[in-house]
């Protein structure tokens, strides 16, 4: 497969991660599940393919990486933990905000 596909696939499941993430600070308790559900292949489809794009163009595990993969884990963390602490929601919003814009920083600066 082509780095572009691995590309399209990262972008798309980050795009589906945050929305239903953000979607699980007001969805209705009973959502939970689906939501959880959605969230977890979201975040599965976007370590796969952001190891994949690693290696199709060859550039081991940088730091960089290393700071996106510590980003990926918040971000995944974040849907299950929306449904517990709803009253924590404006913060944890703010978390997940920082967690994303952080990671397409790593992609476009590659600071380390």
């Amino acid at each position: 497969m082509s780095p572009i596909f691995y590309q399209i696939l990262h972008v798309s499941s980050l795009i589906v991660l945050l929305g239903y993430t953000f979607y699980a600070f007001a969805a209705p308790a009973e959502t939970r599940k689906k939501v959880l559900m959605i969230t977890g292949v979201a975040s599965l489809l976007m370590l796969v393919s952001g190891i994949g794009l690693l290696h199709k163009l060859q550039l081991g595990f940088p730091g960089w990486a290393m700071a996106k993969l510590v980003a990926w884990l918040g971000l995944s963390a974040l849907a299950g933990v929306a449904f517990k602490r709803r009253a924590q929601a404006n913060v944890l919003m703010m978390v997940g905000f920082v967690l994303a814009i952080g990671a397409v920083t790593m992609v476009y600066l590659k600071p380390f």
